[in-house]
């Protein structure tokens, strides 16, 4: 059951997680370029077939490529289909760079605590942007059976996301509490 208590603790966690990348330049730096890669990857997943005919006659396609599917998200999904990218574009950046310090500070030892990270990141990369990164791996048609267009996965996706990074919490900090810190 949850308590007050709990609720407030994972809300302070998954603060500090989220702000965690803006306490020095070098985590925002890499929150930016984690934000904005996935960000690519993922309108480029959209349409996997379109993406790869196009980049594949060459490189100076790429701004039409990425403007244009942009255009198609936002006017298939609107506003709220933009924003689920996007809004799954900074949680990756901000896991991302929250997973790399955990493992510059405590190393290797602790990606068994990691591993909870991956299925937020899995779930939600497959299921942001309609097929997404299911197109890529052959099961675009997966999303045709399930309801509302898989809108239901992508907001559960985005939730495992949320959920994992409130359970880690600040890279820096223990987020176990144990009865002498009570």
């Amino acid at each position: 059951m949850f308590t007050r208590d709990s609720i407030s603790g994972y809300l302070t966690n998954l603060a500090a997680a989220v702000s965690y990348p803006f306490e020095t330049w070098r985590g925002t730096i890499g929150l930016v370029l984690v934000t904005v890669a996935t960000y690519i990857l993922l309108i480029l997943s959209t349409m996997p077939e379109f993406s790869l005919q196009m980049l594949g006659d060459g490189l100076h396609w790429f701004e039409y490529v990425l403007v244009s599917l942009t255009e198609t998200v936002y006017r298939t999904d609107g506003w709220s289909g933009l924003a689920v990218i996007v809004l799954y574009a900074l949680l990756s950046g901000v896991a991302v760079v929250n997973v790399v310090a955990q493992l510059q500070i405590v190393g290797l030892s602790s990606l068994t605590d990691l591993s909870g990270v991956v299925p937020g990141l899995l779930a939600s990369g497959c299921a942001s942007c309609g097929a997404g990164l299911l197109g890529f791996l052959g099961f675009a048609g997966g999303l045709a059976v399930l309801p509302y267009d898989g809108a239901l996965l992508r907001v559960g996706g985005l939730a495992l996301l949320v959920f994992f990074l409130g359970r880690a919490g600040h890279p820096e900090h223990c987020a176990i509490t144990t009865e002498a810190t009570k």
